[in-house]
């Protein structure tokens, strides 16, 4: 039996150079586009979170707003106002010398006549028209918004704090902890007098270099009335505001006016008689925290009677509108 032998032995047969060459191109052109699938990726991931946490934030100052704004003129069991013994008036601002603080204007606190209020397109800085703020970066060209109103729920009596006793047809503010004499405890409820003016300030404290929106808040230090500076939501830009006017008690609004015209404030001279806030339209503008490569934004910003134009600075930008009804001024 003859045995054949392979005179080169058992050599293993490898790939070529052009094989090889081959596979490295294949394998390039697959990890290149799992790169760019993974950048692409990873850049709508960045955008979808930029625009999501402006829409957060938009949604947030809304929501707070709303919830306040809807309460105004909210003194308990009445909702008349001008019904309110103590609130102040043209000549007469502080009428039963009420222990009231004085951060804001002597009365801030206790102009219940108007429960909504405001400043048209302050002009920034120390010409914020509120002379409350702490600083003087207020943001030029946005509005300030007032809301004065009570707590919804009863409270216990407390030394040194502007509450408000009413009934179904009156009402006093008080701050000596004692029911005035004139209501009986069983036929009226005390709530707590809450004011709060919002505004924009150009620096929040929370991310430095970023505007926000902040409010002025009436509240209790100790024993006495004080005003609490707040930050509600850094991002906030502009806050524009204008108001819905019923003329003639109809419950339907007529016509809208920026915040400090007089036709709705009982004490201006300006005033139309019967003229009630029956809804505010809120605008605001809402930016993200910091710039984004890239970003074009060629929108004209025109919130409310504010002309804020454009903007070329890489930074998301929205701007959202609502308009709310005041719950406790129709007839």
């Amino acid at each position: 039996m003859r045995t054949t032998v392979n005179p080169f032995g058992n050599r293993q047969q490898g790939i070529t150079l052009v094989e090889l060459m081959v596979a490295l191109a294949i394998g390039s052109f697959l990890i290149i586009g799992a790169v760019q699938i993974y950048s692409q990726s990873r850049q709508a991931f960045t955008i979808n979170e930029s625009i999501a946490r402006v829409q957060e934030t938009a949604q947030f100052a809304l929501d707070t707003i709303e919830a306040d704004l809807r309460m105004a003129s909210n003194w308990g069991r009445t909702s008349r106002s001008l019904s309110i013994e103590g609130r102040s008036m043209i000549g007469d601002p502080n009428p039963k010398a009420l222990s009231v603080p004085m951060g804001c204007g002597e009365d801030w606190s206790i102009e219940l006549g108007t429960p909504v209020d405001g400043f048209d397109n302050v002009v920034g800085g120390n010409n914020i028209a509120l002379p409350c703020p702490p600083d003087d970066t207020g943001q030029a060209d946005s509005d300030v918004l007032t809301v004065r109103r009570a707590s919804v729920n009863p409270v216990p009596l407390q030394a040194g704090r502007l509450q408000i006793q009413t009934t179904r047809i009156q009402g006093e503010i008080f701050d000596d902890g004692n029911i005035p004499p004139q209501f009986d405890p069983a036929e009226s409820a005390t709530h707590n007098l809450m004011v709060s003016s919002y505004y924009v300030d150009t620096n929040s404290q929370l991310i430095p270099g970023v505007p926000t929106l902040r409010r002025m808040v009436l509240g209790i230090q100790g024993a006495n009335s004080t005003i609490f500076d707040q930050e509600i939501a850094p991002g906030v830009e502009n806050l524009q505001v204008q108001f819905g006017i019923d003329m003639n008690e109809d419950n339907t609004v007529d016509r809208y006016v920026n915040p400090g015209d007089e036709i709705y404030n009982p004490e201006a001279p300006g005033y139309s008689p019967g003229a009630r806030v029956l809804t505010a339209r809120i605008w605001l503008v809402v930016r993200g925290l910091g710039r984004e490569p890239g970003v074009e934004d060629q929108q004209n910003y025109t919130p409310g009677n504010a002309n804020l134009g454009t903007f070329s600075d890489e930074i998301r930008r929205m701007q959202v509108s609502k308009t709310i009804l005041l719950r406790n001024t129709r007839t």
